[in-house]
């Protein structure tokens, strides 16, 4: 099951990324992405596929099946994004011929990848082994889509127009990379089992912490910064869809530059709500752990 489901990844990722590349839009930064992705999961279904042919997974210190059901539960979020993305942006640019045969076909093979790692997320639960699959708290719930928002933003931010004639816009990007990273970094720890490894100088508590509130307070520039920058016709911004001759422009994407700013915007003041939200359960988490030890906290005196 595992082997056919690789083949499938590698050919479905192989085609959608060949076929979008035949079509010459190299130039644009939402095609640039999803190259990208395209690419990037052939290349880690690749690394994959021959290092269980090599048995290599059997030295490795963390949980293999946590680390595959984390990993392609990143990878369908971003295929669907991506799959969304490239349909709705390209298919309807091209006149109807070969070159639009192509970008309906490219999607198609994007949304079979996503499939196929659905098919693997639910696989990896259902296969026999250590790996134990569980519906998400709460907490883990808001974790996760702290992750998946950040995975719907970078495609917007693709089109380095947006943001590289602007510090304060270049600072708003490196918040949602370094965010990413961190929660990226946090959701393996705990999928693999790495915390529990005595070898690795992980805890996941101290870190569940540093990235819940280094978060919180990067996006919290960054809410302020990326509208005040884009929409503000004094720093340089359009306040108005109209201003943007990409949005007018009939033989443009179906997302304009003035969508993708508005959308990057959206998505920031969401995700900082969820960042907020597991900040605030962290600390009722913290101060019911303190009122178990100390009962006298509770009736307001100090212990």
């Amino acid at each position: 099951m595992g082997f056919f489901l690789r083949v499938g990844q590698l050919l479905s990722t192989c085609m959608s990324f060949s076929l979008g590349a035949s079509l010459g839009i190299w130039n644009e930064g939402l095609a640039n992405w999803c190259m990208f992705i395209w690419s990037l999961c052939f290349a880690m279904s690749l690394i994959i596929s021959i290092v269980e042919l090599c048995g290599l997974q059997r030295h490795l210190p963390c949980s293999w099946d946590g680390f595959l059901h984390a990993l392609s539960s990143y990878f369908v979020i971003i295929y669907i994004v991506t799959s969304l993305i490239f349909g709705t942006s390209y298919i309807q640019v091209f006149s109807p011929g070969s070159a639009q045969n192509r970008a309906i076909t490219a999607t198609a093979f994007s949304c079979m990848a996503a499939l196929l790692y659905v098919i693997e997320v639910a696989w990896v639960c259902v296969r026999p082994g250590d790996m134990v699959c569980f519906v998400p708290t709460f907490p883990g719930v808001l974790r996760r889509l702290e992750n998946y928002l950040a995975c719907v933003i970078f495609p917007f931010i693709s089109n380095t127009d947006l943001y590289r004639h602007q510090p304060a816009l270049v600072w708003c990007v490196f918040v949602y990379s370094i965010c990413f990273i961190l929660g990226a970094v946090n959701y393996f720890v705990n999928g693999c089992d790495c915390d529990n490894d005595k070898k690795l100088p992980l805890r996941l508590p101290v870190l569940l912490w540093v990235q819940t509130v280094l978060s919180v307070l990067l996006y919290a520039t960054a809410v302020i910064l990326w509208p005040l920058y884009q929409f503000q016709e004094k720093l340089g911004g359009q306040p108005q869809r109209s201003s943007d001759m990409s949005c007018s422009d009939q033989l443009t994407t179906f997302v304009c530059v003035w969508d993708q700013r508005l959308v990057v915007a959206i998505l920031t003041g969401i995700n900082l709500l969820v960042y907020v939200a597991d900040m605030v359960y962290l600390i009722l988490k913290a101060f019911g752990y303190l009122v178990q030890i100390h009962p006298s906290i509770s009736a307001g005196h100090l212990p």
